[in-house]
């Protein structure tokens, strides 16, 4: 990864120090202006920092450059920082007296995939996985996340007349494959550190830029990961009385269990199985011995996750036995908690971020992808997780309208946010939500 010439230095543009009389009622009109004013004053070394992030993209518990960058940028903040936490990730402290520990968090890792959005700073990086030489690709956003992280920490650290407390932002590996939460509180995140008091953390989305979605409650779905392994007998395709054809057994089961779904589920209720992988056989006249299917299961609520999860598995064993074939190897790994949105931070935050936004703060449904952030709330740190886009709202309008094309969303190869505005949106919203939280705890509220 390219190393930027200079560090981020705190901006003059933040010197902000004489707008409020501390723990005064928060002049969000004043606040937003002077946060605007210090990011348009710096963006070119976050949009800088956006693209070096972006161009050389690395793997889950692979972000060795990816976490150096940023601890750098953080000491440069006179953040306290320690590496390696969670194998990858890092932990860095700023402290400003009495008050509350609030953590924010990035995530650090990209995806095993092709990015193919032609831009100048587009990934051509490329590496090892699963023994496969892999392209690597920030088609999730994270990129964006770490810019805004970094560009949040800048901001509060230039308002730090206006909180006391202490800031723990955490830089995550492995959110892709859901374990990244779960190493860094194994390696002591919560023990070696002080548990936080409030967290917040957010992500990107194919909406208009500039918007903010929240939820109070549910904020994303429970997943977990399918693998069943169908066995059979093999021999020639033109000969398929002689073989038992896990392949049929495979195409059947896909099928099949959708019928869960829409038939053994409350309609009402969320829940999905989608299949992301078939692997079996060699050439197109041999019948194989076996044929592993992949996929992913996502829920909202408990209750129809076990329904789900049981009746996936009874729809595996059933269409083996359809073809009096051994009974298939079923393994169903349990991933990310849904995050629950606290109902007090996020009333807290929504005060001051709709003074700030106006409409352009919406609440939401539940995002139906997963995340990881719920193993920290999980440990009883109440948080707010909420979304921003990254779109031209005309080219949103347009895709919502039929006039226009649909937008790539998160994990397509064409996923391209529009830096600025996002990263502007990123960290404006991100740093009133602190203060918010930083304020109410100030009036013992």
């Amino acid at each position: 990864m390219k190393h930027l010439a200079k560090p981020f230095l705190v901006s003059a543009a933040l010197c902000v120090a004489t707008l409020l009389p501390a723990h005064a009622e928060l002049d969000v009109a004043r606040l937003k202006a002077a946060i605007e004013a210090s990011v348009e004053a710096d963006y070119p070394r976050l949009d800088a920092l956006y693209k070096d992030i972006h161009a050389h993209p690395e793997l889950a518990f692979e972000e060795v450059k990816t976490a150096a960058r940023l601890a750098a940028e953080m000491r440069e903040l006179r953040f306290e920082v320690t590496e390696k936490v969670g194998k990858t990730g890092l932990v860095a402290i700023y402290r400003n007296g009495d008050g509350p520990t609030i953590m924010v968090r990035t995530e650090l890792d990209a995806l095993p995939m092709e990015e193919k959005t032609g831009l100048a700073y587009a990934s051509r990086d490329k590496t090892i996985w699963n023994g496969v030489e892999k392209f690597v690709a920030h088609s999730c956003g994270h990129d964006i996340h770490m810019a805004s992280w970094v560009g949040t920490a800048k901001t509060l650290v230039g308002l730090k007349d206006q909180w006391q407390g202490t800031l723990m932002f955490i830089a995550q590996p492995a959110e892709e494959t859901g374990s990244g939460a779960k190493a860094m509180l194994a390696d002591g995140l919560f023990t070696r550190f002080k548990k936080p008091d409030f967290a917040f953390a957010l992500h990107d989305g194919a909406f208009a830029y500039g918007t903010i979605n929240y939820r109070v409650g549910i904020g994303s779905s429970n997943s977990d990961s399918l693998f069943v392994r169908f066995r059979g007998r093999g021999g020639h395709g033109a000969a398929p009385q002689a073989t038992i054809d896990p392949v049929m057994i495979a195409a059947r089961f896909i099928v099949d269990v959708q019928s869960v779904i829409s038939r053994e589920k409350d309609p009402t209720e969320f829940g999905v199985v989608s299949i992301g992988a078939i692997h079996g056989g060699t050439a197109e006249n041999i019948i194989p011995d076996e044929v592993l299917v992949a996929g992913t299961i996502r829920t909202f609520k408990p209750e129809v996750r076990a329904k789900m999860l049981t009746g996936i598995e009874r729809t595996a064993k059933a269409v083996a036995a359809m073809s009096d074939a051994p009974a298939p190897d079923i393994k169903i790994t349990e991933g990310a908690k849904a995050v629950m949105n606290d109902p007090g931070v996020v009333a807290t935050a929504e005060k001051v971020l709709k003074a700030a936004f106006g409409d352009k703060l919406r609440p939401s449904p539940p995002s139906t992808p997963s995340e990881d952030f719920s193993e920290f709330i999980n440990t009883g740190v109440p948080s707010m997780f909420f979304h921003i886009g990254v779109y031209e709202p005309e080219r949103v309008a347009a895709a919502r309208d039929g006039s226009g094309p649909q937008l790539p969303a998160n994990h397509s190869p064409l996923f391209a946010p529009v830096p600025k505005p996002t990263i502007e949106t990123g960290i404006e919203a991100m740093t009133l939500a602190v203060l918010s939280a930083f304020d109410q705890h100030a009036r013992g509220k």
